[in-house]
C-alpha cells in the first residue's frame, strides 16, 4: 500500500469512527450542542443526521475510503463529492471553534467526539487534499456541483424546522433570531465556504502544475 493509500486509509477509520462514536454517544442521551433535554430515540437519530457536520464527515469517511481502496472515480459527482467532504468538514470546523464551541461543556467520550468530527477528521481531510491529493482532480466546473449539497441541507433545515421548531444551530435558529438574521448568518457562512471551495480548486490546480513539473 502506497503512503497516499495509507494517509486515506487512516481518514477513513478516524472520520467513521467519530460519526459512531458520536451516534452511540446521541442513542445513550448525551448532550448534542446545548440540549439539555432527552428526547425519544426517533427524535435524537433525526437529530442526529441533520447536523452539516455529520454529513461532512461521512462525506470525509467515504471519500477516504475510496481513495484508499482505489476506487476513486473522476467524474463530476465523485469530485463535487470529494470538495464537499474537504471543505465542508474544515470549513464546519471553523466555525464551530469560533461560533460553537464556547456554547459548550463536555467532557469524556462527548469531549472526544467533539474533537474528532470538528478538528482531527477535518484536518485529516484537509492534509489528505494538500499532500496526497490526488491532484487534478478538481476545477472551477465542480463549483456549482459543490453547491448543491449545502444548498439542500439548508433548504432541508430550514423547511423540517418550520414544522418541528427545532434547528441543529443556534445561529440558524429562526425561532430566536427570525429568517432575517437567518439568512444574513447563512449568506456568511455560504461566502465563507464557497470562498474554500475556490481556493481549494486554484491551489490544486496550482499544486498539479507543480507535480507536473518534477
Amino acid at each position: 500500500m502506497t503512503r497516499a493509500r495509507a494517509f486515506h486509509a487512516v481518514t477513513f477509520a478516524v472520520a467513521a469512527l467519530a460519526v459512531v462514536l458520536q451516534l452511540v454517544l446521541v442513542l445513550q442521551g448525551h448532550k448534542v450542542l446545548d440540549e439539555n433535554n432527552r428526547p425519544d430515540t426517533g427524535t435524537r437519530l433525526i437529530r442526529f443526521c441533520s447536523y452539516l457536520t455529520i454529513w461532512s464527515n461521512v462525506l470525509v469517511a467515504w471519500s477516504a475510503l475510496t481513495l484508499a481502496l482505489g476506487r476513486d472515480r473522476d467524474t463530476r459527482v465523485w469530485r463535487a463529492l470529494r470538495l464537499n467532504a474537504v471543505v465542508l468538514c474544515f470549513g464546519g470546523g471553523i466555525v464551530h471553534f469560533f461560533f460553537l464551541r464556547p456554547l459548550l461543556d463536555l467532557d469524556g467520550a462527548d469531549l472526544l467526539a467533539d474533537k474528532l468530527l470538528h478538528l482531527v477528521a477535518p484536518l485529516l481531510g484537509l492534509v489528505g487534499w494538500l499532500v496526497f491529493g490526488p491532484r487534478g482532480r478538481a476545477t472551477t466546473d465542480d463549483l456549482v456541483p459543490f453547491l448543491r449539497l449545502p444548498v439542500f441541507w439548508l433548504l432541508y433545515t430550514l423547511v423540517r424546522g418550520a414544522f418541528v421548531d427545532w434547528y441543529p444551530y443556534p445561529f440558524i435558529d429562526v425561532g430566536e433570531h427570525g429568517y432575517g438574521i437567518v439568512l444574513v448568518n447563512c449568506l456568511g457562512v455560504g461566502v465563507l465556504m464557497f470562498g474554500l471551495a475556490y481556493g481549494a480548486v486554484k491551489l490544486d490546480a496550482r499544486l498539479a502544475r507543480a507535480q507536473a513539473a518534477t
